[in-house]
């Protein structure tokens, strides 16, 4: 696999920034992203679904705005016809199914955790992600100062995917607004 260089290489500092000696939210970026989009025609959206899902070994797919995770491998149904398969390689589909595009380049992937994760993310997003509302394994397409943004929840937080070109710029944010929680860069 090739390693990337991070779009927020000149500006992550590993480390504690903490507020009254206390971190309650911890940044990450999760390198070396391996993203597949899948696109299904709405024809083949059960087939490709089920070929995908034996081939990334689940018992289903990814039903929409949910994901699925097994290992290090997540399918996520991001919009009606298509998913989005983190950490595998997937199958060449036939041109009567669909089509695969590698977004591997396209996106850093930042990981957000941490007792204030929720509140941190509230101050960005328009989506309610109280428990009820944004359950683990919920997907959510959404935007962030006018930037399109994915956003995956899992057992161990909050996975944002923000296109490459953006993500400088909105990390500078988010370091500003983590500032006030006491924030630990991983």
């Amino acid at each position: 696999m090739v390693n990337r260089s991070s779009a927020l290489e000149s500006n992550y500092s590993v480390g504690h920034n903490p507020t009254n000696n206390e971190s309650r939210l911890q940044l990450s970026e999760i390198k070396n992203l391996h993203l597949t989009q899948v696109a299904a025609w709405s024809d083949s959206i059960n087939t490709v679904g089920s070929n995908l899902s034996k081939h990334l070994n689940f018992k289903e797919y990814a039903l929409p705005n949910k994901a699925i995770e097994n290992n290090s491998v997540v399918m996520m149904r991001i919009e009606p016809l298509k998913w989005w398969i983190v950490g595998s390689e997937v199958p060449t589909l036939s041109s009567n199914e669909g089509t695969t595009l590698d977004l591997s380049h396209s996106y850093t992937h930042l990981e957000i955790s941490g007792p204030s994760d929720t509140l941190f993310l509230n101050r960005h997003l328009p989506l309610d992600l109280r428990d009820k509302y944004f359950p683990v394994n919920s997907v959510a397409s959404s935007a962030i100062h006018h930037v399109s943004v994915k956003l995956w929840r899992s057992d161990s937080g909050y996975h944002l995917f923000i296109p490459r070109g953006f993500a400088l710029s909105l990390w500078e944010i988010f370091l500003e607004t983590a500032s006030q929680f006491g924030c630990e860069i991983k």
